[in-house]
């Protein structure tokens, strides 16, 4: 539903009366991410962000249960599964029941996930660095800095 009004944007410290997509924050967040999941891509090109994001938070916590997985690494239970499924029929992670809860699954790396992540850590870095190699150091800890706070 529209209301006939033309929707505000800031341009400098000024408000613009005028829309243009290239200035709105979810434009240009989709852009920086399709750009830092094709670096992804180009440097591990086996697994997804997803799946990677799952093997190095097991790497730093160990054994979890798959829905905290998730919520560590900001994937709704359904997401979190399917990832959890395809590294598990790699040989990355093994499942298990909760020896007192049997509803909860635990999910930890095998010695192959494991060996996996820190080949990967590595590679992890460059991308990072691929990604925000347009801005300065300064830049960079301001821009991540600043993500944080509206993540």
């Amino acid at each position: 539903m529209t209301t006939g009004k033309t929707p505000l944007a800031l341009v400098g410290d000024e408000l613009d009366e005028s829309y243009r997509l290239q200035d709105q924050v979810g434009f240009v967040l989709r852009k920086a991410h399709q750009r830092h999941v094709a670096i992804f891509a180009s440097r591990i090109a086996d697994l997804t962000p997803p799946q990677f994001a799952a093997l190095a938070r097991l790497y730093e916590v160990g054994e979890s249960s798959q829905n905290q997985l998730g919520q560590m690494i900001a994937m709704d239970a359904a997401t979190v599964k399917g990832v959890i499924d395809r590294l598990r029929s790699r040989g990355y992670v093994d499942l298990k029941k909760h020896d007192t809860d049997k509803r909860l699954l635990l999910v930890s790396l095998t010695t192959a996930g494991n060996d996996a992540v820190e080949e990967l850590i590595p590679l992890a870095r460059a991308i990072t660095e691929e990604t925000l190699a347009p801005l300065t150091a300064k830049e960079a800890a301001q821009f991540l800095r600043l993500l944080g706070k509206i993540a």
